[in-house]
């Protein structure tokens, strides 16, 4: 007997109902928020993740050579494919362009607890726009997201930091330019991996110089208030001294907004976040469970030169987005008990005798539907015993019970199947008493 890839999921109607609400309060909430959902092929040129892309991530590629002698991979990520189709069209997009995704994405890796080779995830971005507002409106999404399900303060925190300050650190240090990537990628990996691991790394990276790196690492990555960010900006003036200052305004612009927005109780500041990828710009941010493993939820941050540089530089666009995985979020969201509620189950459930009532049992459930019911009933001819019986096994609020009596008289009897109270109607006017019934919230038991 088959079974299906190691990392990979099947989805039964219970497991794929929950994510299909799960998907729903995706899009409701980004559309409060006036996001645009798009799509994008799920298989690329590997080309474009090979160079646009970390090292991590390449080295998870699904990819192979198609029969055209093309060489492709299956989306591991999705701002790639984004920065594309933006450069493509850019000059005839209103901006900014805030538009948002809900797709599958693919990386090879060791399947494990909150990590598949299959997955989902929301992305949302804003093109268009490098004030720190637009990093502000993805943060306010974020959190609003994770609310919507139920998540708080106690729950989880997003996680602030900045490439930009990051960048300056490694300038005050006076990294070597062509490793300064390397760097940021051994800091990014430091509190996921054993301290000799880092050393190691660092001394293969800055030989004779890894020990005062790594102390001068350490104490940035401890920073936490804005006034410690402010202080450090100024002391890396003197190394770039616009861009510095211009920095500490970018950054009291941003806290200031979220203060407004009303969701700086969500968030914290943290230098320790670097974010892995190649590309990031600017600020950063991840969301963190504030329990148990405290493992990522979400991520992203700033991207300003990935359009310019997936366009050959036809389209330059800051941007910035974050991406919220749907299998950390589905564990979190179990554990606390939030996972959202799902209905597969039918509205109504139809009940009939013989082959008259039957046919007419029929004709009312193809009216039904059309005015918006969930009908069932059994296939084949069954007795009324053992209908009954799958009436209440369906999860049905109400059986139509077409006997032969019922149907002489132009009657359709109502069954409560959560009170077992039942109620005669006529079956002309059918719609309009399940309609009062619904708003009555069940049969009175003086009807």
């Amino acid at each position: 007997m088959f079974e299906h890839l190691p990392g990979f999921r099947d989805f039964y109607p219970e497991d794929f109902a929950l994510r299909k609400q799960v998907f729903a309060i995706f899009r409701e909430v980004a559309a409060r928020f006036d996001f645009r959902e798009y799509d994008a092929p799920v298989l690329e040129p590997l080309e474009m993740y090979l160079e646009k892309s970390g090292e991590e991530i390449v080295s998870q590629l699904f990819h192979f050579t198609d029969q055209g002698g093309r060489d492709v991979a299956l989306r591991p990520e999705l701002t790639p494919s984004l920065a594309r189709l933006v450069g493509a069209k850019s000059e005839s997009l209103k901006r900014p362009i805030k538009w948002f995704h809900v797709g599958e994405h693919f990386r090879y890796e060791r399947p494990q607890k909150g990590r598949l080779r299959s997955f989902f995830q929301f992305n949302a971005d804003i093109l268009g726009e490098s004030d720190p507002a637009a990093d502000a409106e993805l943060i306010a999404l974020l959190a609003a997201i994770l609310s919507e399900f139920g998540l708080g303060q106690d729950h989880f925190r997003i996680r602030l930091s900045d490439r930009v300050i990051w960048s300056l650190f490694l300038e005050s240090q006076k990294a070597p330019q062509d490793k300064r990537g390397d760097l940021l990628n051994v800091i990014d990996k430091s509190s996921r991996r054993k301290p000799e691991a880092t050393k190691e790394a660092l001394d293969a990276l800055l030989p004779g110089k890894s020990d005062a790196f790594l102390e001068a690492v350490e104490e940035l990555k401890a920073i936490n208030t804005l006034e410690a960010v402010m202080e450090r900006l100024r002391s890396f003036s003197q190394f770039q001294g616009d861009e510095a200052e211009h920095r500490a305004d970018d950054w009291q612009s941003l806290i200031a907004r979220l203060e407004s927005l009303g969701y700086m109780d969500l968030v914290v500041i943290d230098l320790g976040i670097v974010r892995g990828l190649a590309y990031y710009t600017g600020f950063v941010y991840e969301a963190f469970e504030t329990t148990g493993d405290s493992r990522a939820l979400a991520g992203g941050g700033r991207y300003d030169h990935l359009v310019a540089k997936l366009s050959g530089g036809s389209a330059d666009l800051p941007a910035t987005g974050f991406a919220l995985g749907d299998v950390t979020l589905a564990d979190c969201l179990e554990k606390n008990n939030l996972l959202p509620e799902t209905a597969c189950e039918p509205d109504l459930y139809l009940i009939a005798g013989g082959k008259e009532e039957r046919g007419t049992a029929l004709s009312d459930a193809t009216r039904l539907r059309k005015a918006g019911y969930s009908v069932s009933y059994p296939l084949r001819g069954q007795g009324f015993g053992k209908q009954f019986r799958e009436a209440g096994r369906s999860g049905a609020d109400f059986a139509l019970i077409y006997g032969e009596e019922e149907l002489s008289a132009g009657k359709v009897k109502v069954k409560d199947l959560n009170s077992g109270v039942e109620l005669s109607v006529d079956s002309s006017s059918l719609l309009e008493q399940l309609l009062a019934i619904e708003e009555a919230g069940g049969i009175s038991t003086e009807s």
